[in-house]
């Protein structure tokens, strides 16, 4: 049997995963080959890449980025083929990673699917699919197992990934992580995190020098910093980060998790971000902005309350979610000032916090995903 593992990510959270569980793998089979779709953190695991990660979100997105979809696709077709993997991991990106699950079956490979798209917000008929294409399925939030078992596929919640490196990162003493950055260790930090994909970060970005100086008039005592993902093409950006840096605040790329771990404060775009606030207890208030028609239609389809993992997970509103017109500096503004100023609500906010870390408590997923990679490969 093959000693080759492939992981298939699509995007910034996607193939942070895919790193973690690469980097697991590799620490009980040493000398394993891992080859995988990704960007610079799989590349750093370890992982041979057949192509870069080309995540698209958003219909208008998805359209402007057929082509390199198309020819990333074919690549990936190519090495199942060649390099016939033990195991095909897919790391969540339904549309993309349910195709090739498709190439993979008809090539007799053994398939895990490792984050589960969110069927439980919308196109819940994906579980039969999905059920049908895959041999297991490894989720990461709680009620996400009772979903799947439902149609027979062997399922199992294995916590969630970002803890993986969260433990790392809160052994680490704070003002040392502060320092490492470039930021003082004697001022309070708030930081803003503006997202991963190209549309995201497009729309938000803009808002983050007028929060900055409405901040700074109000609690002149604090810091700044934003963060981007490592994937991020800082070129796009190259303005709005000038603008950035000429007003004092820290811009890096790559350290949005050390930067978060040092926050006393953050806003955020609602992604991961929000839940590796919970584990870091960083208080915070979530924004969500997207292309007009985009929003229009999943407001017709989605079928949750909030946005934010936090929220979805709490079953009711802990986080302040700000969605499309209300994402304004005045209104991040006064969440923020709330935070600061009232102790009561942030006493409040942080105890909702230590209920949800309660669910993952004891899990490692990334080891226990190795583990299970294992066993559908038959390697002790």
């Amino acid at each position: 049997m093959s000693e080759c593992v492939m992981i298939v990510t699509g995007e910034s959270s996607g193939e942070l995963y895919g790193s973690l569980l690469a980097r697991s793998l590799q620490r009980r089979l040493p000398g394993i080959r891992i080859t995988g779709i990704g960007g610079e953190r799989m590349k750093a695991a370890g992982v041979e890449l057949i192509s870069g990660i080309s995540g698209a979100f958003g219909l208008t997105e998805v359209i402007s980025s057929l082509g390199t979809l198309r020819l990333t696709f074919n690549k990936a077709v190519g090495a199942l083929s060649g390099d016939r993997p033990a195991v095909l991991v897919l790391v969540d990106y339904p549309d993309f990673n349910l195709r090739l699950a498709r190439e993979a079956k008809k090539n007799n490979i053994r398939i895990l699917y490792y984050v589960s798209p969110q069927v439980w917000a919308w196109r819940k008929s994906r579980v039969k699919k999905i059920a049908s294409l895959v041999d297991r399925m490894a989720v990461i939030l709680p009620f996400e197992e009772a979903i799947y078992r439902e149609s027979g596929l062997e399922t199992e919640f294995v916590g969630h990934p970002v803890l993986d490196e969260i433990q790392e990162i809160t052994a680490t003493d704070r003002n040392w992580i502060k320092r490492s950055l470039g930021l003082k260790d004697d001022r309070p930090l708030m930081s803003v995190l503006p997202g991963s994909r190209r549309n995201e970060i497009s729309r938000l970005l803009p808002l983050v020098p007028a929060v900055v100086r409405e901040f700074e008039r109000e609690f002149g005592d604090f810091q700044f910093c934003v963060p981007f993902a490592p994937n991020t093409e800082m070129g796009h950006y190259s303005g709005g980060v000038e603008e950035l840096r000429r007003m004092g605040v820290t811009v890096n790329r790559g350290e949005s998790l050390k930067t978060l771990a040092a926050s006393d404060v953050a806003v955020v775009a609602s992604g991961t971000a929000s839940l590796q606030a919970v584990f870091l207890g960083v208080p915070i208030v979530v924004m969500y902005r997207l292309f007009p028609l985009t929003y229009w239609l999943g407001k017709m389809i989605v079928r949750v309350r909030h946005i934010s993992l936090v929220n979805i997970l709490s079953g009711h509103e802990v986080v302040k979610e700000l969605l499309q017109g209300k994402v304004t500096s005045a209104n991040i503004i006064g969440e923020l000032r709330r935070i600061v100023k009232d102790e009561s609500y942030r006493g409040k906010m942080l105890a909702s916090y230590e209920e949800v870390k309660r669910m993952f408590a004891g899990k490692k997923a990334s080891d226990r995903v190795a583990g299970i990679v294992m066993e559908m490969a038959g390697w002790k």
